[in-house]
């Protein structure tokens, strides 16, 4: 028995396969961790790699503004931007023997000049090295260039009455000169960077020099808006009203027995009939015409067309003065209109074979509180009529691809715009409580639009 017992037990462990388990885990142990351990040391150097690109990019991004306006020369764009990718990249410890390459190409005929910056290091593994790698090089390349896109930019400025309180049209003014400079800075040539400036209130001053213009219709002109008695318009509380205003709200002008002149208009103009005061058709009837008009509080500073003449922009914001109430609609139009190559402000020619950043900036200190149709002007509460044509307008300007950022300072504590935030967006709206702020609000504009002309 017992060898019968042995010999069965014996035959058994002949056919058993369990130790195989064992001795195969064993074999293949060390290059699951290989494996394993690669997989690991990989992901690390993915991780500082992908570091390197975006400190890569942020730095060419950065040294190209900086050379642009000129920040620095050209001899020192290797060094700024080695020192700005080091600032980036020190949080990425693993990485070892850092080696950053700057190379600047001017430009050259078409070819736009250029910023290539090259990027190389290591990592020291740490289950490689069973395998016989000790370490993993790794490499990123960012190149910016600039000069491709143009850049036009309408600065569209509230000029209404309210401007004259707590230092906000100097600060203004200030600020927009600033804002000109920083973006005259970034022009490689003349005409890479064109500015106009549309200066509003309840109207827009277009200039008296288009007085025969076609685009102009003059059935609601009357260059008397008053007698010694007083206004013309039948509505006393609002007897400030000029007789497209006052005839648009419905109330009666009286004043009737008149001759029209011309010569004696001052330059402004109404909103045309809508829904023409939310779009960018191009005049060619009465009711695509702008509306003639002759407000007592009619901008002093007139519209100033698309322009590279610095000095000129600089002395159009300084003309600029306080008076009328707040209409943003008929401003943010004739802003768009003037990035257009069409009647009636026929902007400069685009060369096809270039990008064109169309931007526009708008300041107000108030809310709306009149247009042609609807409003008092007065008050620090919005027209919602008056709102909800903006706010049409805005979307017009949106879908246009052009790009819009609003600034409203609310001294007065009239509270946040219900248009603007939707108007800009949130990332391009700014609110501010005081007037010594809007000096860091178009600043921090001046940057952004930089970044829209720097293209990686």
């Amino acid at each position: 028995m017992i060898c019968k017992s042995l010999a069965s037990t014996t035959k058994r462990f002949a056919r058993s396969e369990d130790g195989n388990i064992a001795i195969l885990f064993a074999l293949s142990l060390m290059p699951i961790l290989c494996f394993v351990g690669a997989a690991v040391d990989y992901s690390r150097a993915t991780n500082a790699r992908t570091a390197m690109q975006g400190a890569l990019d942020s730095a060419a991004l950065m040294v190209a503004k900086d050379f642009s306006s000129k920040k620095v020369l050209q001899a020192d764009i290797p060094t700024t931007a080695e020192k700005y990718f080091r600032a980036l990249y020190a949080g990425h410890p693993e990485a070892e023997n850092v080696t950053v390459t700057t190379t600047y190409n001017p430009p050259n005929g078409a070819t736009r000049p250029s910023v290539v910056i090259n990027g190389a290091a290591s990592i020291r593994t740490n289950f490689m090295q069973i395998a016989g790698y000790p370490s993993l090089a790794l490499s990123a390349s960012a190149t910016t260039t600039w000069g491709n896109n143009r850049l036009r930019v309408a600065l569209v400025l509230d000029n209404s009455g309210s401007m004259d309180k707590f230092n906000k049209l100097p600060s203004l003014q200030s600020a927009s000169k600033s804002l000109v400079s920083q973006l005259s800075a970034l022009e490689g040539t003349p005409g890479d960077v064109y500015i106009s400036v549309v200066p509003f209130a309840s109207e827009v001053n277009v200039g008296t020099s288009h007085k025969d213009d076609s685009w102009l219709r003059w059935d609601l002109f009357d260059q008397n808006n008053s007698n010694s008695s007083g206004s013309y318009c039948s509505q006393g509380s609002n007897s400030w009203f000029p007789r497209a205003i006052c005839k648009g709200h419905g109330y009666n002008w009286n004043h009737t027995s008149f001759t029209q002149d011309k010569t004696k208009w001052t330059g402004c103009v109404s909103d045309r009939d809508q829904p023409n005061d939310v779009n960018s058709v191009a005049p060619s009837s009465t009711a695509t015409n702008f509306v003639a008009d002759q407000d007592s509080y009619c901008p002093d500073a007139a519209l100033l067309p698309l322009t590279y003449n610095w000095s000129t922009i600089n002395s159009r914001i300084d003309s600029m003065t306080a008076s009328g109430a707040t209409n943003q609609t008929i401003g943010l139009q004739w802003g768009w209109l003037s990035l257009l190559q069409q009647s009636p402000m026929n902007a400069p020619a685009e060369d096809p074979q270039l990008q064109y950043q169309r931007v526009i900036v708008l300041f107000t200190d108030g809310l709306n509180t009149i247009n042609r149709w609807t409003g008092s002007g007065s008050g620090t509460t919005s027209d919602p009529d008056v709102d909800a044509r903006m706010q049409l307008l805005c979307s017009a300007v949106q879908a246009a691809n052009i790009t819009l950022f609003a600034v409203q300072v609310d001294t007065d504590g009239a509270g946040e715009s219900k248009v603007l935030p939707n108007c800009a967006g949130r990332e391009r709206f700014y609110l501010l409580k005081n007037a010594a702020d809007i000096s860091n609000a178009f600043s921090a504009i001046g940057t952004e639009i930089t970044k829209l002309h720097v293209s990686r």
